[in-house]
C-alpha cells in the first residue's frame, strides 16, 4: 500500500482536531501545550536554519554586488504585490460592505488603543540587531537577516580565510534541514491539538458571529491568488503543477498553526529542492516575512474600512487611500510587532478617528481569519523566491537534478 504522505496526515490532523473540539470541548481545551511544543521546536530551528542558508547562499554567490542586485529586485516585488494585495482588501470591503449593521462595544477596546504602532525610526531602528545572539533568542527573523548579509559579505571580501566557516555554513544549514524533517513528524499531532483547542474554547459558533467578514476575507484572499499570483506565475514562466507540489505542504502548516515560522524551515527546503538557488532562496524568503505579507497587508485594508462600516462612517475614496498609503508603509513591520497586525490595525483605527473598539469585536474570529492570511503570507513569499530567481535568468521548467543532468550529457 503506498505510503500516507505528511500532508495526508496533516489534513487528517485537522479533520481530528475539529472534531475532538465539537465533541470534546472540555478535554480539548488541555491540548494546547501540545501545538506548543511543535511551536517551540520549531522555532528552534529558525535561527541556526537562516544563519547556515544565508552564509552559505552569500557566500557562494561570489559578490556583493549580485547580493544587492537580488536584494534591490526583491524590495520592488514586495511593494508592487503588497501594494495590489491592499487595492484587492479595498474593493472587496466596498463591494461586500461587511461592516454594515455590526454593533460595535465602545468599552472593550481601550487596553488594545493602549500599545501605538511603531513609527518608522522605530522600524528602521529595529531592524539592526544589538546582539545576534539575542536575534537568535527572540527570533527576530529581519535581523538575522541583516546580520547574517553582512556576514556573508565579509566572508565573500575574506575569500580563502573563510572557506572554513563557509563550509561550516553548508554542513550546518544540512544538519538543520534534517532536524526539521524529524520536526516535522510530529506535526499532524500539533495541528490537531492547536486546531481542537481553538474549537473547543470557542466553538464553531466563533464562525457565524461575524461570518460575513470571514467570508469577504477567505474571498478576497481566493481572488488576490487567482488574479494576481497565478498571473505572475504564468508571465514569469513558473511551472505551476510543481510549484503546487512545492509550496502545498508549507502552505498547509501555516494555515492550521497560524505562524508563518512553523512554514519557514521547510518552505527554504522546497523551494531550493523546487530549483531556486540557495542564496537567492536564502535571502528572498526571510526579508519577505517582514516585506512581503500579502495576505497580512490585504486583511488590514479590509479590517479598516469594515470597522468605518460597523461604526457608522462613511469614508471617501480619498480617506481610504490614504489609509492604503498609510498601510504601506506601517504594514512592512507586522512581523516584528507584539500581536503583530491587531497592533497595526488599533494604531491604524486611531490615526483615522476611527473606534478602537473595533478591533475588540474582530479578535473575537481573528483566530479564524489569520489562518487564511498566515498561509497566503506563506505563499506569496515562496513565489517570491521564484520570481527573483526568473529575473536572474534561472530556469525553473525542471527539477534542479533534471538540470545538472543535462548539462553533464551536453
Amino acid at each position: 500500500m503506498k505510503r500516507i504522505s505528511i500532508t495526508a496526515w496533516i489534513f487528517i490532523g485537522m479533520a481530528a482536531g475539529i472534531a475532538l473540539g465539537v465533541f470534546f470541548p472540555g478535554f480539548s481545551k488541555n491540548l494546547t501545550p501540545i501545538s506548543n511544543i511543535f511551536l517551540r521546536l520549531i522555532k528552534s530551528v529558525l535561527a541556526p536554519l537562516l544563519f547556515g542558508t544565508l552564509v552559505a547562499g552569500i557566500a557562494g554567490s561570489g559578490s556583493v554586488k549580485t547580493m544587492g542586485r537580488i536584494g534591490g529586485k526583491a524590495i520592488l516585488y514586495f511593494e508592487i504585490v503588497t501594494t495590489l494585495a491592499l487595492l484587492v482588501g479595498l474593493a472587496a470591503v466596498n463591494i461586500a460592505k461587511p461592516g454594515v449593521g455590526v454593533p460595535l462595544d465602545r468599552s472593550s477596546g481601550e487596553q488594545l488603543a493602549s500599545a501605538p504602532p511603531p513609527s518608522i525610526g522605530q522600524l528602521l531602528e529595529h531592524t539592526f540587531p544589538v546582539s545576534v545572539i539575542d536575534a537568535m533568542a527572540k527570533g527576530e527573523v529581519l535581523q538575522l537577516v541583516v546580520f547574517c548579509f553582512m556576514f556573508g559579505a565579509a566572508c565573500v571580501a575574506v575569500g580563502a580565510k573563510a572557506k572554513p566557516i563557509v563550509e561550516w555554513a553548508e554542513s550546518l544549514a544540512e544538519i538543520m534541514f534534517r532536524y526539521t524533517h524529524y520536526v516535522m513528524l510530529s506535526a499532524p499531532f500539533a495541528v490537531c491539538a492547536a486546531l481542537a483547542a481553538t474549537v473547543g474554547a470557542k466553538g464553531l459558533g466563533v464562525l457565524l458571529g461575524l461570518g460575513k467578514l470571514i467570508l469577504t476575507l477567505y474571498v478576497s484572499l481566493i481572488v488576490f491568488v487567482l488574479f494576481v499570483l497565478v498571473p505572475v506565475m504564468i508571465i514569469c514562466r513558473i511551472p505551476i503543477r510543481r510549484f503546487y507540489e512545492a509550496v502545498k505542504e508549507p502552505w498547509l502548516i501555516a494555515f492550521s498553526t497560524s505562524t508563518s515560522e512553523a512554514a519557514l524551515p521547510i518552505a527554504l527546503e522546497n523551494m531550493e529542492k523546487f530549483g531556486v538557488p540557495k542564496h537567492i532562496v536564502g535571502f528572498v524568503l526571510p526579508t519577505g516575512y517582514s516585506f512581503n505579507l500579502d495576505g497580512t497587508t490585504l486583511y488590514l485594508s479590509l479590517a479598516s474600512v469594515f470597522v468605518a462600516q460597523a461604526a457608522g462612517v462613511d469614508l471617501t475614496i480619498g480617506q481610504q487611500i490614504l489609509i492604503m498609503l498609510t498601510l504601506m508603509l506601517t504594514s512592512k513591520g507586522v512581523a516584528g510587532v507584539p500581536r503583530a497586525s491587531l497592533v497595526i490595525l488599533s494604531g491604524t483605527l486611531v490615526s483615522f478617528h476611527l473606534p478602537v473598539e473595533g478591533v475588540a469585536l474582530i479578535l473575537g474570529v481573528d483566530a479564524v481569519m489569520d489562518m487564511a492570511r498566515t498561509s497566503v503570507n506563506v505563499l506569496g513569499n515562496c513565489l517570491a523566491s521564484a520570481v527573483v530567481a526568473r529575473w536572474e535568468g534561472v530556469d525553473l521548467s525542471k527539477p534542479p537534478v533534471e538540470q545538472a543532468v543535462l548539462t553533464v550529457s551536453h
